[in-house]
């Protein structure tokens, strides 16, 4: 039999969970044919046959996180493939993928949880208390000999609903969210610049995001180094002459960042379209994976929720992002006068490895400019 691994999804991803297979053992596939979707890096992908042939195996099931490489399915031998299918011989993928899974796990299946089954030691007694009462063994805190957990251990996490609470896996979205804010923790050392724009000249009906993405391109055209990506491993920083411009947009499923292209030159109608689209495909959960590659800056626009700074999280190999926060009537001095206007707290979150604090305020000075002005 020919196995197909899970192939290079690009930008660095090392894993994939499989949504669901569009295909069941014993089907005859074209080369080409959707074979299986895979949802990674916040976006859903369909990953097509690499080959004409009929499927001998399924080798992950549905919900199931796969590292890049390894294996997905197995096609018939070209000889096997080639004759008819046997009578009472091909069976379903959901009993292929059971039967594989029992004889691997042996004796461990008994284990509850699906994360479980390397990990807990229980007693028997400890083990059925705990399918009795809907207790998770792998929350549960041991204090039997050796790490095992006993009966008055399940008894205890089922009146704590702190320990009784089963552990939910992050998958998709958040598990990319996770991944990513734990590489920014170890890898950028950031610093935060903040200040305010008076926007009280604002018409009511100006486009605020519109606004936020012109206000980036003019910190970026004063301070280029913030446009860039910077090389930990190298020690050396790359300076973007586009600005491709990530987006956070907030989900029920959680967050993406898409990223809008060369957003300055386009002007505020392109803009808005582009913006458009992006949200429909965001919804639809369509976004192409290569919209969500290679941002050299990203935007936040978090003050349409609540807060009014922040302390935002620059995402490698980006080296800045730009928030704003809610905007407000607030008493200021103008000209030695106090008047009441209209505020837009912003934060900006720099890598101090690869841009100054003076850079940095160059770069929010330019933008509070932009922001200032007429429409």
């Amino acid at each position: 039999m020919k196995t197909f691994n899970l192939p290079d999804l690009g930008e660095g991803l090392q894993e994939a969970e499989i949504v669901a297979w569009h295909v069941a053992v014993g089907d005859r596939v074209a080369a080409d044919q959707p074979l299986v979707s895979v949802e990674t890096d916040k976006a859903v992908i369909e990953i097509p046959s690499p080959q004409a042939g009929r499927i001998a195996k399924l080798l992950a099931r549905p919900g199931e996180i796969v590292e890049v490489g390894a294996p997905l399915a197995a096609f018939e031998p070209a000889a096997e493939a080639g004759a008819g299918a046997v009578a009472g011989e091909i069976k379903a993928a959901s009993e292929v993928i059971e039967e594989e899974a029992g004889e691997e796990a042996g004796e461990e299946a008994t284990v509850e949880g699906p994360a479980a089954a390397a990990a807990v030691k229980a007693t028997p007694v400890a083990r059925a208390l705990a399918r009795r009462l809907g207790v998770d063994l792998a929350v549960v805190g041991p204090s039997g000999p050796g790490g095992a957990i006993t009966a008055p251990d399940v008894e205890r996490a089922a009146k704590t609903p702190a320990e009784a609470a089963s552990l939910e896996p992050l998958r998709g979205v958040r598990r990319a969210m996770a991944q990513r804010m734990a590489q920014a923790h170890a890898e950028v050392a950031p610093a935060t610049v903040m200040d305010e724009a008076d926007i009280d000249s604002w018409r009511q009906e100006a486009d605020v995001t519109i606004r936020l993405i012109r206000a980036v391109v003019a910190g970026c055209k004063a301070e280029p180094s913030l446009n860039a990506w910077y090389d930990s491993r190298a020690v050396g920083r790359r300076l973007h002459g586009k600005i491709d411009l990530g987006i956070a947009v907030d989900t029920e499923d959680g967050l993406f960042v898409p990223v809008m292209r060369d957003v300055g030159s386009r002007d505020a109608a392109d803009l808005r379209r582009g913006l458009e689209a992006m949200k429909a495909n965001i919804t639809a959960r369509t976004v192409p994976p290569e919209e969500l590659r290679g941002a050299t800056i990203t935007l936040s626009n978090f003050g349409t929720l609540a807060g009014r700074y922040a302390v935002p999280v620059v995402a490698p190999p980006q080296v800045a992002i730009l928030s704003a926060g809610r905007s407000a009537p607030r008493v200021i001095a103008v000209k030695g006068k106090a008047v009441i206007h209209r505020m837009l707290p912003l934060s900006l979150t720099f890598d101090h490895r690869a841009v100054s604090g003076a850079e940095a305020a160059r770069f929010i000075g330019a933008a509070i400019a932009d922001l200032e002005s007429p429409d």
